[in-house]
């Protein structure tokens, strides 16, 4: 066999498409892996019509997981058949940022299958920027992990996506027994912040989302941790312009939570959640919102606030969740809800757009 079913963005077109193309050739420093398993991202369509995909056409998905097919002349270490998992981040490894586990700021940072952030030239990115929706994939051999025998590969896939919680927890410096509001708490985040909590010291959580019923439907996750629910289609009409998501907080925890892990794609929620701070306390914001913020200088600064952006995870924080992972201290089976063929991606990314139905995280299966 020599060609392979992959899930393709074109020149011209916001669309999705499946193409038969060749399987491609590792280089000597490169690995090829037979998919397994890849992530899905509803983000990538956005990203994908606000031009930031530098090179089409191109292979979709920055999440994968599976088995390795054949190894380049230089690489060592690395077995046929080895179960591993794609870490996605392309970046110079040789900057300042990239020496302090920083790599996210990378000016050449750049994503597998997804995006290239900097106006830089990203060499790798050039050669790399196929992804894993498609049977197989062709990666540098620095950026596989191996994959524990007890963590599936749908699982293996989705460890960039909890190491990105990971990341938002570490950025908020939670004290000891805190108090954490999760916004967007029933997406792939929001999930995997939930299972995670108890791990960094949260004794207490409250969740925001839409519905009250997918909010009831995921408390379960928290496990032992202290878990309240805000959902905005309780609030009154007017929350928007009336801050009714910050009076809500601020009935629950009256003092103020210690932090806010914010992954809102847009709108007023993720002014009104930083507002119910504590003195001190710190808003972490990973969803993208293009909304401006509503609160004055003054507000920050009398408060103390901290206001921290972080745009993905380190390889450091991929490798804390293989451990947790490894050592089954972390179980997180039953946040993976839906699988697809490859030939159902581009129904599979609809899903994910529409938000019809509850998807806390969803793979494909080649």
């Amino acid at each position: 066999m020599t060609t392979m079913l992959a899930a393709r963005a074109r020149k011209g077109s916001d669309a999705l498409h499946l193409d038969k193309i060749d399987i491609p050739e590792p280089g000597p420093q490169d690995v090829l892996i037979k998919v397994a398993s890849a992530g899905l991202a509803p983000g990538m369509m956005t990203l994908l019509a606000m031009g930031a995909f530098k090179h089409l056409p191109t292979t979709l998905g920055h999440e994968a997981a599976g088995t390795i097919a054949a190894v380049g002349s230089e690489v060592e270490g690395i077995e046929i058949g080895a179960r591993v998992r794609v870490h996605p981040n392309l970046n110079c490894r040789a900057c300042r940022y990239c020496r302090s586990n920083r790599d996210m700021m990378c000016a050449q940072q750049a994503v597998i299958g997804h995006a290239g952030f900097g106006d830089v030239p990203m060499p790798l990115y050039e050669r790399y920027h196929d992804g894993g929706l498609a049977e197989y994939v062709r990666v540098p051999h620095w950026l596989v992990d191996p994959l524990p025998d007890s963590v599936s590969f749908d699982v293996g896939a989705k460890v960039y996506d909890i190491a990105n919680a990971v990341r938002a927890l570490k950025s908020a410096d939670l004290p000891l027994g805190a108090t954490l509001v999760v916004t967007a708490a029933t997406g792939t985040m929001g999930t995997s912040t939930i299972k995670l909590a108890r791990h960094y010291g949260v004794a207490r959580l409250i969740l925001v989302g839409r519905s009250a019923e997918r909010l009831e439907a995921i408390r379960h996750l928290a496990g032992d941790v202290a878990t309240e629910v805000v959902a905005l289609e309780t609030l009154p009409e007017n929350w928007h312009s009336a801050q009714g998501l910050t009076r809500a907080l601020r009935a629950l925890v009256p003092q103020g939570a210690d932090a806010v892990l914010d992954y809102v794609p847009e709108g007023p929620a993720t002014s009104q959640a930083m507002a119910s701070l504590t003195t001190g306390g710190t808003l972490v914001h990973m969803g993208a919102n293009p909304s401006p913020l509503t609160l004055p200088p003054i507000a920050v600064m009398v408060n103390c606030w901290r206001f921290v952006g972080t745009r993905s995870c380190t390889r450091t924080d991929a490798q804390e969740v293989l451990s947790l992972l490894a050592e089954k201290a972390l179980d997180v089976d039953e946040l993976i809800t839906h699988r697809y063929p490859l030939t159902e991606a581009k129904e599979a990314v609809e899903a994910m757009q529409s938000r019809t139905e509850p998807i806390w995280m969803a793979v494909v299966n080649p």
